[in-house]
């Protein structure tokens, strides 16, 4: 059974990842477009999909009053990550910016340990410090205007991370559509007066574009959560990292652009440093069953 599900949380990430490759390939493609107004067509789609699974299981709109906070904030954070995320997915290759964006899991790590309490060793900090130093060679840091679109997708990962954080804080307190319902409804009307502003008239083609991005975004934000109600993120998060496969198959069919050496030599630090820990994380987890087991043996 616990194989099983390993497999399903496996399945239900590599998906994510897909879905997520593919929401990016779909905002590039819409072209020239404010990117506020990107990220409101991306969630009025998210919206529309939990609003029906919302009604479908007579689902909680706005989540128990004691979650509230919580799910505020995730809302912020990811609002604000995704909008970094989009600025940096417009102005750099497809690779390049999701990539950046796979930090997030090592920072998620430094704020549990710092908000949410929970252990953090050595080996785990220098997987973290390895894990920038793979993002500098992504980066390749100057002092011009270039380094600004890098910036926003360090920016992205560091409000993805503070975002994955309160949901881990969350748990499985609130139903996955609930979650994702009051994110998409929070991000589209706090961004609503800044659309009007800035909006620009678009064609069928960018419509079509946007909504399709609405939709593969979905499938990567419900696919996630799914995951990790399958099985614990230590076991299945390495497979998140094959969003930066799907990316550069697309980034080089669809746009012909491709990463330069010391680029893949950053996805290679970085991908090396997540199999470390993903492969670390198993072996405690292996350590502290054996303990229980143990435990439970001595006073039997």
């Amino acid at each position: 059974m616990e194989s099983s599900n390993r497999l399903k949380g496996v399945f239900f990430i590599i998906l994510s990842a897909a879905g997520f490759a593919g929401m990016s390939a779909f905002v590039k493609l819409a072209g020239d477009l404010p990117s506020f107004q990107k990220v409101f067509f991306r969630n009025l789609v998210s919206t529309v999909m939990a609003l029906y699974l919302i009604i479908k299981h007579k689902g909680s709109f706005t989540g128990k009053k004691e979650n509230r906070k919580l799910l505020l904030m995730r809302s912020l954070f990811g609002t604000l990550g995704v909008i970094f995320n989009f600025y940096a997915i417009d102005k750099l290759i497809l690779s390049d910016a999701n990539m950046l964006n796979k930090i997030s899991p090592f920072l998620v790590v430094i704020l549990s340990a710092i908000f949410l309490k929970e252990k953090i060793n050595t080996k785990q900090i220098s997987m973290i410090m390895i894990a920038f130093v793979g993002a500098l060679f992504i980066i390749k840091p100057t002092f011009s205007v270039q380094i600004v679109p890098y910036l926003a997708g360090i920016l992205g990962a560091i409000c993805a991370a503070s975002a994955y954080t309160c949901l881990r804080a969350i748990g499985n307190k609130e139903d996955y559509y609930t979650i994702v319902f009051f994110f998409s409804v929070f991000s589209i009307v706090s961004i609503l007066p800044i659309v009007v502003m800035v909006y620009e008239p678009m064609t069928l083609m960018q419509l079509v574009y946007m909504l399709m991005a609405g939709v593969c975004a979905s499938i990567g934000q419900f696919g996630i959560t799914l995951a990790y109600r399958f099985a614990p993120a230590k076991e299945i998060s390495i497979f998140d990292y094959t969003n930066i496969i799907f990316s550069a198959i697309l980034s080089i069919v669809i746009f012909g652009a491709y990463p330069d050496r010391w680029s893949i030599l950053g996805y290679c630090i970085v991908f090396a440093a997540a199999l470390y820990m993903f492969m670390y994380n198993r072996k405690l987890d292996r350590e502290e069953r054996a303990k229980l087991e143990n435990k439970s043996m001595k006073y039997s």
